[in-house]
C-alpha cells in the first residue's frame, strides 16, 4: 500500500513509540484544540517542566507537533496533515488485522454455521 511505501520501517516505529505514551497522547490532544505552551502543559501534569519538554520533543521529532516561539515561551501545535497521515496508517493495519481474523474464521468455523 502507498501509504506504508512513503514510511520508513525506523519512521513507522518512531511514530508508533511517540503514540504509545498516554501523556504524549494527552499533549497532543490539547494542541488540536488549543495552542498551549509548554509552560502550560507542564502546569497540568504532575511532572517536572523538563520532562513535558522531553515528551514534547518526541512528538515534534516525529512531525506530529510543532513549536513556534511567543516571547519567552513555546507555543505547541498539532501538526493535523501528518496526524491524518498517522490515521491512515493505522486504519491500514486495522484492515490487515480485520482480513486476517476474517481468514482464521474461515478456516476455524465449519462450513454452513
Amino acid at each position: 500500500m502507498v501509504v506504508l511505501r512513503e514510511e520508513s520501517e525506523e519512521s513507522l516505529n518512531r511514530l508508533f513509540r511517540a503514540l504509545a505514551d498516554g501523556t504524549r497522547r494527552d499533549i497532543l490532544a490539547r494542541s488540536l484544540t488549543e495552542t498551549p505552551s509548554v509552560s502550560d502543559l507542564a502546569a497540568r501534569y504532575e511532572m517536572s517542566f523538563a520532562a513535558v519538554q522531553k515528551h514534547v520533543a518526541v512528538l515534534e521529532r516525529v512531525g506530529l507537533v510543532q513549536k513556534r516561539p511567543r516571547g519567552r515561551e513555546q507555543l505547541v501545535s498539532t501538526d493535523r496533515a501528518r496526524l491524518r497521515r498517522a490515521g491512515e496508517l493505522f486504519d491500514h493495519y486495522e484492515s490487515l488485522w480485520r482480513q486476517r481474523m476474517a481468514r482464521l474464521d474461515e478456516i476455524l468455523l465449519p462450513e454452513g454455521k
